[in-house]
């Protein structure tokens, strides 16, 4: 039989097919191979009216995330708070160049609307996401008809309220939530672990809460590719491996000046390829260290 893990727990691994669950266990080859079957992966197993089975073969996955450890999605929903945390594009275009790396769809779903007086800031980057081709959205209605036939996590700073916009998709969730600590001006971690749920034709995840990001993108060339207007526009630059940061001749610079490439887009580009750089070079002198 073939079907999708929904649920890992305590060893166990619940699996979906034909409308049905099973309760199915991973084959011991699995670890002696160092495979470790995750949600969302296609498996084929063994199962005898639903009694406990086996796992007999994890199918190659499309994509994966590190944290939590969830495959095969299709996109994702950055949930960012206008207000209590505030709106930051800066943690927005990190959770942005993570999901382009690993080629999964954003949805951007700002949360907390009722506590913000003047929403113009908002709107003026609205406006720019969507120029460059990203779902921005504002309400429940435009957000749960775009998960029809998706596999969809939900991601966001811990505090944004993704326990609460998932109880208010399919209240039958019954989710924990936790309320923003007043001394530290931040939520506590409520959710526990992975699970699909299906809901509005397709399946959705929760995912734990978190103040930073990490990214696998290691080159330049890399970064410039999760960023799609300034790699756009990079098709013009005269050196292939043009950083847009002092090269001669670069198409880049020339688009942010002219408003093409919106300038806070472009100061996170150059802050997150800084970063990168630092790290490469601690990396160095490490690697020396040690020589």
């Amino acid at each position: 039989m073939q079907g999708i893990i929904m649920k890992a727990l305590a060893g166990f691994y619940y699996v979906e097919s034909e409308g049905q669950i099973y309760q199915t266990r991973a084959r011991g080859h699995f670890r002696k191979k160092g495979q470790t079957p995750y949600v969302g992966d296609i498996v084929d197993f063994s199962a005898e009216e639903q009694s406990e089975g086996y796992i007999l073969k994890i199918h190659e996955r499309k994509n994966s995330l590190v944290r939590p450890p969830i495959v095969n999605i299709d996109q994702a929903v950055v949930i960012m708070s206008a207000k209590e945390p505030d709106f930051n594009a800066n943690l927005l275009d990190r959770f942005l160049v993570l999901l382009e790396q690993k080629e999964m769809t954003p949805i951007i779903y700002i949360s907390k609307l009722d506590l913000l007086e003047n929403q113009d800031e908002l709107d003026a980057y609205r406006a720019i996401y969507e120029k460059i081709g990203y779902h921005f959205v504002y309400t429940l209605e435009e957000l749960t008809s775009l998960l029809k036939d998706k596999v969809t996590v939900f991601m966001g700073q811990t505090g944004v309220g993704k326990s609460t916009l998932l109880n208010r998709i399919a209240p039958e969730l019954h989710l924990e939530t936790g309320a923003i600590s007043d001394s530290l001006g931040r939520g506590r971690h409520t959710t526990r672990a992975v699970s699909f749920y299906n809901v509005y034709g397709g399946k959705i995840a929760d995912t734990p809460g978190f103040s930073s990001l990490d990214y696998e993108v290691k080159e330049a060339e890399a970064l410039t590719d999760c960023f799609p207007e300034i790699a756009r526009e990079s098709q013009s630059c005269k050196f292939r491996t043009c950083t847009h940061t002092h090269e001669p001749d670069c198409a880049v610079k020339p688009a942010v000046e002219d408003q093409e490439i919106s300038q806070s887009r472009y100061d996170n580009y150059v802050q997150f390829l800084t970063e990168i750089q630092n790290v490469r070079e601690t990396y160095k002198k490490v690697s020396k260290k040690i020589k």
